[in-house]
């Protein structure tokens, strides 16, 4: 169902408010019926805003009867005249398939066209989809960038989603008193996400005022008599023009020296620059090889980057022949892991042909064993389609084998799919209740951020929430049982 309630704030044009004002103002003298025939008349003369305040009406049902498929019409009529409001609303429908065929390179589309007008919703929304690697191949810089084009013009979930960029080097360098600056900006506008990510900073000790002059000579000081934290901080200064002039061949000097002494930070942010060529040419191997330096340490930012890195073909090889038929043989003999690493080789065409009917198989393969990763993959395929037809209550109950283990991607898409009622009966409360264990168990912060977000924007009563939250409670403490030898729950 459509509803402009449950996509971000936009910023209407100066026309489209106009027409609102009318309206409303027809509406006050208990004129309903004028606001709509006057609101229709221009929209049929091809007045674009005229056709989205249509749209409004259609969506919300006060001025004219409720009608997604009428709204979605007006919708599309003022978005192919330019209108970014439209575009950025025919943007989210195509985004979670409300009244259309979900399409996310369509949604991209029109997502783009608004975005380019300046409309800060859809600069936020063009920035998840290029984040999460939705229609467009998955690219955190260009992430980074539509953030802060929204997040530069007040838009809060843009300055958290910024600020989270930030905290965590996705698409730019690790910056904590930037990220602590974004975050800090969203919560003043009430982002709870950016409040708890602040007072986590905060009891860490980050997110700290730069350093003054003094502090600033003694950090460079320090990376002159080789201290490797300090070339790395003072890298990521010159990196990023904070209390320096920015300097991207500074940074990578500083950087590799810390790098080269083994400094983990260092190591995985020199990998960024590699690979966007910041200061230097860009080199994708030479960037895969500091990534997996850093990796290999644990760090998980670098470990998705080499992902990400793998998946589009860059810096290292894929499958050698013998290791995959390796792989193969032990998939065939049943070992579930290997079966499940086969399915994502299919669906993702690495190694092997991309061939959606052979991920769905192998993937159903390890999902029968219980393996919680082929089950949410399974589930996925299941929702959007792709090797199978699509069927939202096969999809939801993968997603609740998943989730009953622990699977916090699991948790989150099944929190979504009853909040939508998609596949199961609409239920906030259990939808809620889904989006905490999410929060609780994600090891992935932004999952966690995005669960509590959800949980943030439903519209429940404080019963409602009680009673949400004590069900995770049980949930949780029912589950610590059956690890101990007890009972199951259910919902």
């Amino acid at each position: 169902m459509l509803s402009i309630a449950q996509t971000e704030t936009g910023r209407y044009t100066t026309a489209a408010l106009a027409l609102i004002a009318f309206a409303v103002l027809l509406t006050g003298c208990g004129s309903t019926d004028l606001a709509y025939q006057a609101t229709l008349r221009a929209a049929e003369q091809g007045d674009a805003a005229a056709q989205f305040i249509l749209g409004v009406m259609y969506v919300e049902g006060t001025d004219a009867p409720k009608d997604d498929a009428e709204a979605l019409r007006w919708f599309r009529a003022a978005a192919e005249q330019g209108h970014a409001d439209g575009q950025w609303l025919l943007g989210t429908a195509y985004d979670s398939g409300d009244g259309v065929p979900q399409d996310y390179s369509e949604a991209v589309r029109w997502y783009r066209l608004a975005a380019e007008q300046g409309h800060a919703s859809a600069q936020f929304r063009l920035g998840v989809m290029y984040d999460d690697g939705r229609g467009v191949p998955r690219d955190d810089a260009e992430a980074v960038r539509w953030y802060r084009a929204a997040a530069e013009q007040g838009h809060r979930d843009a300055q958290s989603f910024l600020g989270f960029m930030y905290h965590y080097g996705k698409g730019v360098l690790k910056d904590d008193a930037e990220a602590a600056r974004w975050y800090r900006l969203a919560a003043e506008q009430g982002n709870v996400v950016a409040q708890d990510a602040l007072r986590d900073m905060d009891s860490d000790g980050q997110g700290a005022p730069h350093e003054d002059s003094e502090a600033l000579r003694r950090m460079r000081a320090a990376a002159d008599q080789g201290d490797a934290g300090a070339q790395c901080k003072l890298g990521v200064r010159y990196a990023n023009g904070k209390s320096v002039p920015q300097d991207y061949a500074e940074a990578v000097r500083w950087l590799r020296l810390a790098a080269e002494q083994g400094y983990v930070d260092a190591q995985r942010n020199l990998g960024f620059m590699y690979h966007y060529g910041k200061g230097v040419l860009k080199d994708d191997a030479e960037a895969a090889r500091w990534y997996r330096l850093a990796a290999k340490q644990g760090d998980l930012v670098a470990q998705d980057a080499l992902r990400d890195m793998d998946s589009d073909g860059q810096g290292a090889p894929h499958e050698d022949g013998e290791a995959l038929r390796r792989l193969r043989a032990a998939a065939e003999q049943g070992l579930a892991e290997a079966q499940s690493n086969l399915g994502f080789m299919y669906e993702r065409g690495e190694g092997v042909p991309q061939d959606y009917a052979e991920a769905v198989r192998w993937y159903g393969l390890a999902a029968e064993q219980g393996d919680a990763d082929a089950q949410y993959n399974l589930a996925r395929m299941h929702y959007m389609g792709e090797g199978v037809p699509q069927d939202y209550p096969e999809a939801a109950r993968w997603l609740r084998l998943a989730a009953e283990q622990g699977d916090a991607d699991a948790q989150y898409r099944l929190g979504v799919m009853y909040a939508l009622g998609r596949g199961v009966p609409r239920d906030y409360v259990l939808a809620h209740m889904w989006f905490n264990l999410a929060a609780s168990s994600a090891s992935d912060e932004q999952i966690r951020q995005e669960a509590l977000a959800m949980c943030e924007r439903m519209d429940l009563t404080a019963d409602q929430i009680a009673d949400a939250q004590r069900r995770a409670r049980e949930w949780t403490e029912n589950h610590r049982q059956d690890d101990r030898g007890g009972g199951a729950a259910a919902d």
